[in-house]
């Protein structure tokens, strides 16, 4: 070079051209951000979503699902952001995550993408389908950033191994091995497995799973349901001929009947089974907790929340539907009390069918009516009363829009679907939004995420 510049001095202006240009473009390559939106969050949820409903994970399981993965998203956004406090010490069992290097680069949101999908990952059956989405996002990152990348994939992981050890402690997996359900058939007001399948019941130690933010999962134990009794005066017989009359009012105004179309819309049936002839096959469908997480999505979205409200909101969320399903299915399993189709097909009316298919575990509370009353209670608490929004979760399922005046009104709704529906008696659904909302209180009011909390 030397010998070049001392031939020509246009050459020296040429080669200083050159190497200052590509220090420009050097230094231009290695400031590029990488840019993540709440969209981005919302379409890592959706994905989890779909893979769950692809593997038809029972609704108490599908909650842990979310809740986990959300809360690595949270603690890690909460690092270095004054306007969000951990989780450390509050949920129970979880211990500060990872402490951040603040000597790299690091993207927090990146960060958190990569720590929410790692942990959903763990959780789900499918897990190629989320490697394959997870492998698309960190192919596109690289190609922007590849030195900031590479650091908050590794901070992300780290936190997501974190999470993973905490949620290996919550008794999950002892309760696998546990042994199935009992059916007391001597007694005729217990619990019986339903048409079409039979099934056994699902997840009748969900108590013991360990709560997030509640004591125990009993501390949200409802009023007792009316003593079941065939006596025609007793109020037990009274809210079971109520049951069936709206059902044989709904099958005969058909089509036209908006109690049909409200039935429908809160479904949230992952077990639907279809029989035709000797062939049976699965309609698969999300949960009624992945209904309320597509509720807050719809929410977030509504106000242009940034991302760390975005996952501050479904974190919150997640959480209050988690204990919610612990506190719901704590019942269940303790009262054990039997579905109106069983009774009715016994001692009304043996042709009778309910409007939706009957869930494959004990009736008491209603699990729509706590699950929808914690989380209609939180997500009023963090968007505000009078929340009006068009409620699109279940366009995927051929379903058309409702339009809700409150998180509180599309909760009292999505509880009375289940005395439309056929599966409930009034007790189950009324009590069972006691419950939930009782619950939401309890975690608002206990659990400090944010500073005006």
């Amino acid at each position: 070079m030397n010998f070049l510049i001392k031939r020509s001095k246009g050459v020296k202006i040429l080669l200083c051209g050159v190497i200052a240009l590509n220090l420009f473009v050097s230094c231009e390559k290695e400031v590029k951000l990488i840019e993540i939106t709440p969209d981005d969050y919302h379409n890592a949820i959706d994905r989890i979503t779909e893979v769950m409903v692809h593997d038809i994970f029972s609704p108490p399981v599908a909650s842990r699902i979310y809740n986990y993965p959300n809360v690595a998203a949270y603690e890690i956004i909460c690092q270095n952001n004054n306007a969000y406090k951990t989780l450390s010490g509050q949920l129970h069992g979880l211990t500060p995550i990872p402490v951040l290097d603040t000597t790299k680069t690091i993207n927090l949101k990146v960060a958190a993408l990569v720590a929410y999908l790692d942990v959903g990952k763990e959780l789900v059956f499918s897990e190629d389908k989320i490697e394959t989405y997870r492998d698309s996002l960190y192919n596109s990152w690289s190609r922007i950033n590849e030195s900031s990348f590479n650091n908050s994939k590794t901070y992300g992981l780290q936190v997501s191994k974190h999470i993973k050890d905490w949620l290996a402690t919550d008794n999950y997996a002892q309760t696998r091995t546990m042994p199935k359900f009992s059916v007391n058939t001597d007694d005729p007001g217990r619990w019986q497995p339903t048409p079409p399948d039979y099934m056994d019941g699902i997840e009748p130690h969900w108590r013991e799973i360990r709560p997030s933010i509640i004591d125990s999962a009993s501390q949200f134990t409802p009023s007792k349901h009316p003593d079941f009794s065939l006596e025609k005066e007793s109020p037990f017989y009274k809210e079971l001929i109520e049951t069936y009359e709206v059902g044989v009012k709904i099958k005969e105004e058909g089509e036209a009947s908006e109690k049909l179309e409200i039935a429908q819309f809160w479904d949230c049936n992952p077990y639907v089974s279809t029989h035709k002839g000797h062939l049976m096959f699965a309609t698969k469908k999300i949960t009624p907790g992945a209904h309320w997480i597509g509720i807050c999505k719809i929410a977030s979205k509504k106000v242009n929340a940034d991302f760390e409200k975005t996952v501050y909101a479904y974190t919150k969320t997640s959480i209050a539907i988690a204990d919610a399903f612990i506190s719901c299915w704590d019942e269940k399993y303790r009262s054990n009390l039997i579905r109106p189709e069983t009774l009715i097909n016994q001692h009304i009316d043996e042709n009778w069918e309910p409007v939706l298919q009957t869930p494959p575990f004990p009736e008491y509370t209603s699990g729509h009516s706590v699950v929808s009353g914690a989380a209609s209670t939180v997500l009023t608490h963090i968007f505000g009363d009078n929340f009006e929004f068009n409620d699109d979760t279940e366009l995927q399922y051929g379903l058309p829009i409702r339009s809700f005046r409150s998180f509180n009104f599309a909760a009292n709704e999505a509880a009375i679907s289940r005395l439309y529906g056929g599966i409930h008696y009034r007790a189950a659904i009324d009590l069972g939004l006691d419950q939930g909302r009782e619950l939401g209180n309890f975690v608002i009011n206990k659990l400090q995420m944010t500073t005006n909390n």
